[in-house]
């Protein structure tokens, strides 16, 4: 592991650039979850309207509702990455 602290400091790798990888892969890794969740979502409400044609009202409002949930955790992610990246530089 020292090997390769002594290369980036070779190479002349800073702690803004490390910052900003971080950045990038909070915000990467935070996105795959709200990803995966959303098209959980659609898919069961999809599948919910199929089924139940007249509760289509009901099951839309629900699906709204989990997807605006959903997208407050990809948000969330969004401003830690910035927070990182201040904090690094």
């Amino acid at each position: 592991m020292s090997e390769v602290l002594i290369l980036a400091q070779e190479s002349g790798m800073t702690d803004t650039g490390l910052a900003a990888i971080a950045g990038a892969l909070v915000y990467g890794l935070a996105a795959i979850g709200p990803g995966v969740g959303i098209g959980m979502v659609f898919s069961s409400a999809i599948q919910a309207i199929a089924r139940q044609p007249e509760m289509a009202g009901q099951t839309r409002a629900t699906m709204f509702i989990g997807f605006a949930l959903i997208e407050a955790l990809a948000l969330i992610g969004f401003v830690l990455s910035f927070i990182l990246q201040g904090a690094g530089g």
